[in-house]
């Protein structure tokens, strides 16, 4: 048995290994724009969603006279 043949068959295991890394790199930087331009939409779709401030009313007020005056009778 070749004392050398492991030797290669690892090299050629590791270069494999290298080249599947390299694609799976590639493909990942491609798909990059998509999810930032997802990204983009989801936040615009977040902005339209949220809630506004409840529209400003005047305070109601009590009067303290009318208060007394049903009490007393």
């Amino acid at each position: 048995m070749n004392p050398y043949a492991n030797e290669e068959i690892m090299w050629q295991r590791l270069k494999d290994l290298q080249r599947e890394a390299e694609q799976s790199r590639l493909i990942a930087h491609e798909r990059l724009p998509s999810l930032v331009q997802l990204a983009e939409r989801l936040w615009l779709l977040a902005g339209l969603a949220m809630r506004r401030a409840p529209r400003w009313s005047p305070p109601r007020v009590v009067h303290a006279d009318r208060d007394d005056a049903s009490k007393v009778a």
